[in-house]
């Protein structure tokens, strides 16, 4: 295996594809209503990559160092037999953790199928147990049943450990977030509480929305005391925390006060065929038309080796200079990317 590396002597580790950029939820701090309504215009199927392309990308990405796999969306269970892909990925020689993120809709219909095909796990974004804020911050109205009742069944058939993705927003969900770590607490999930970040350009962030990750840690061990652990890898996003008393433990995702560029090891595939190295980016590289135009397998792992080596990419330590100098760069949108 080579293991590619960019300017920074970061590796390639991890690979997030996004295999839809459609969604059910319009969350307004990453698909809001008022931009992306009922006339939104979603990519056509045949701008989108086939499952062939997916694979076939990912197997080259394998050889350059990818072990980690993320599958994302917008919502990912949208997608046409998703678990059809996931048992092609999981075929894949080199890949030790294939995992997907989901808003958990749909999760009850589709966990035997994806446990089957292969998954290992997934992560679901459920930001508030109260069905009222729930509602508000979905852009649905939706209530809770739905995403618990997803919990509960990829509990019950081994698709964990379970992560929780909680984005934290002052004056929306902030005075939830002990509630939130409690109820997950007891059902043995790792509940991640994730900064309000200024990804894509439509849902209006205010830095004085984010709710820090020293408050928050600060919070919950007011009722559950939590100590520091180690990361797992140095390039896992989440700082980990466990509770004193030996009952799990909860991940921090702080890219706004306390910023992880200099371990990111992620590279992000569109579902429309373009590459990312970095959440924040500004234009994406275009794979889609090197797959379609017949290009050989070393000649796509030559422009990917090409693409990770000149990789500079550190927006969320260059945040504070960027706002400062009123010089904030048009960034792709998060449904686009899945996070």
């Amino acid at each position: 295996m080579f293991l590619a590396q960019d300017k920074f002597g970061r590796p390639l580790r991890d690979l997030r594809i996004s295999v839809t950029d459609r969604c059910n939820f319009r969350c307004p701090f990453c698909m809001p209503a008022k931009t992306n309504g009922e006339e939104y215009h979603f990519l056509p199927r045949a701008e989108i990559l086939t499952f062939e392309e997916i694979v076939r990308l990912t197997r080259i990405l394998v050889d350059l160092g990818v072990s980690k796999i993320r599958i994302t969306g917008g919502e990912p269970l949208l997608r046409s037999q998703i678990e059809v892909l996931v048992g092609y990925l999981a075929n894949i020689k080199g890949i030790e953790d294939l995992a997907l993120t989901t808003n958990g809709y749909l999760l009850a219909q589709k966990a035997r199928a994806l446990k089957d095909a292969g998954l290992g796990r997934v992560t679901v974004s459920l930001h508030s147990l109260d069905d009222d804020v729930f509602a508000n911050m979905n852009g649905r109205g939706y209530s809770t049943e739905s995403v618990l009742e997803g919990l509960r069944v990829a509990a019950e058939v081994g698709l964990s450990p379970i992560k929780i993705n909680i984005v934290v927003q002052r004056g929306v969900n902030g005075h939830t977030i002990v509630d939130l770590a409690r109820f997950f607490r007891r059902l043995g999930h790792v509940a991640r509480f994730i900064e309000y970040m200024d990804v894509g350009n439509l849902n209006g962030w205010n830095q004085d929305q984010v709710v820090s990750a020293d408050e928050i840690v600060k919070t919950i061990s007011a009722e559950l005391p939590l100590e520091p652990i180690e990361r797992t890898h140095n390039s896992d996003v989440a700082l980990r925390f466990k509770y004193k008393d030996g009952g799990g433990e909860i991940g921090i995702i702080a890219s706004v006060t306390k910023p992880f560029c200099g371990d990111c090891a992620r590279l992000r595939l569109s579902a429309e065929g373009k590459l990312y190295t970095c959440l924040f980016a500004s234009e994406g590289h275009d794979i889609k038309g090197v797959l379609r135009a017949g290009a050989t397998d070393n000649e796509i792992k030559e422009i990917l080796t090409g693409l990770w080596s000149s990789r500079t990419d550190r927006y969320s330590e260059e945040r504070a200079a960027l706002m400062a100098n009123e010089t904030m760069p048009r960034k792709v949108e998060m449904y686009q990317l899945g996070g």
